[in-house]
């Protein structure tokens, strides 16, 4: 298709979300509309109302929470295909499903495995920020269809910079390279802390002697929040060590079972996440980062 001028975009929204108007600005596309409703039983009722023969479609859905959106995202997204949309492409700034990588105990389903085959059937690409990417190299392991992970720590790292008297926390051992990228390039010092995890929800973290950092803000670094208990024994952790000023900084802010208002509770002066997923703690823009990656996934597709 080179020299020639690409379809025009339109950018659906599983539910609400704060990315679809940046995104739409930013990539000149026209949002999408659709009618959905339950019907008595339980059942989907789903009608595109925007023309979409001819043009790529991009759906945004935030996959937290997965097991009621599947569905509803699986029916649009096959109806934008028969409605003749030049190719459909999944944004998902969290993506679900990525847990449970291997079998621990013997007739485990590894339900990242299963997910991702099952979700490739359905769109020609996929974006998204920071998966749990912890036994997989790559999302090529598992999904079958052209894919870019995006990384939130330059949005992290942007937020941070030119705020004064910080000290960056990375909980454990696997957040240290992710950390210290963004310790260098937001300009602060960085530690990082030991943590064993003793249950879903039992988790302890112990943290060297920050001792000589007690006149700075601790600002405790995650990609993700979901029980929010490694969290909470972090901020403890750094109460212990005397440290008045705790903040954090998190990528993907799930707070399950509204953990959220526990941490604030806990002591936290500023709980900052980016706009991955809805909340009011959206502090920080991932919009600029899925640009590029959204861009090159469209382009494959006239090769």
């Amino acid at each position: 298709m080179r020299g020639q001028a690409q379809p025009p975009l339109t950018l659906f929204s599983l539910t609400a979300h704060p990315l679809q108007p940046s995104l739409c600005k930013a990539l000149q596309a026209t949002p999408g509309s659709y009618d959905s409703r339950q019907f008595p039983d339980g059942e989907s009722y789903l009608r595109i109302t925007t023309r979409v023969a001819g043009r790529h479609c991009l759906v945004l859905a935030d996959l937290s929470h997965p097991n009621d959106k599947y569905l509803p995202l699986l029916f649009l997204l096959e109806t934008l295909k028969e409605q003749g949309a030049a190719s459909v492409g999944l944004v998902a700034p969290y993506l679900c499903y990525m847990r449970q990588d291997r079998s621990f105990i013997e007739g485990e389903a590894v339900t990242s495995r299963l997910f991702a085959r099952a979700l490739s059937n359905h769109c020609d690409w996929l974006v998204t920020v920071d998966p749990h990417l912890h036994r997989y190299h790559s999302l090529d392991e598992i999904y079958r269809i052209p894919s870019k992970v995006v990384q939130g720590a330059p949005a992290l790292a942007s937020w941070l910079k030119g705020r004064p008297d910080l000290l960056l926390v990375g909980p454990d051992a696997e957040s240290r390279q992710w950390v210290s990228s963004i310790a260098e390039a937001s300009g602060h010092p960085f530690v990082i802390g030991q943590k064993q995890r003793l249950g879903d929800r039992h988790v302890e973290v112990s943290l060297p002697d920050i001792s000589g950092h007690g006149n700075k803000s601790a600002v405790i670094i995650d990609d993700v929040i979901s029980s929010g208990q490694t969290l909470l024994q972090c901020i403890l952790a750094l109460k212990r060590q005397g440290m008045a000023r705790i903040q954090c900084a998190a990528v993907h802010g799930i707070f399950a079972d509204d953990v959220y208002a526990e941490l604030m509770a806990a002591g936290l002066e500023c709980l900052a996440t980016s706009n991955t997923l809805p909340h009011p703690s959206n502090a920080i823009d991932v919009t600029p980062l899925l640009l590029k990656p959204i861009r090159q996934c469209i382009a494959l597709l006239g090769k």
